[in-house]
């Protein structure tokens, strides 16, 4: 159960950075969910947001930093 505990830390901690880095920089990432490709379509009764390339991009930086801690830990 110790590996378990050690992985739950570390996460908390990394959940900790990411937020403070959001809370603080927050202005600076307004860029994010207006990229090209991102998809909105607004109408007199609905809205549709699909963030196509955010949501992309997004994931190719969690993959990389997942495959940067499995590789050093």
């Amino acid at each position: 159960m110790q590996p378990i505990g050690k992985m739950i830390v570390i996460l908390g901690v990394v959940l900790v950075v990411i937020g403070l880095v959001v809370w603080l920089a927050g202005d600076r990432f307004s860029w994010f969910g207006n990229l090209p490709g991102d998809i909105r379509v607004e109408r007199k009764n609905m809205r549709f947001y699909a963030p196509i390339t955010s949501m992309l991009l997004l994931s190719i930086v969690l993959s990389l930093l997942l495959w940067l801690f499995r590789k050093f830990f």
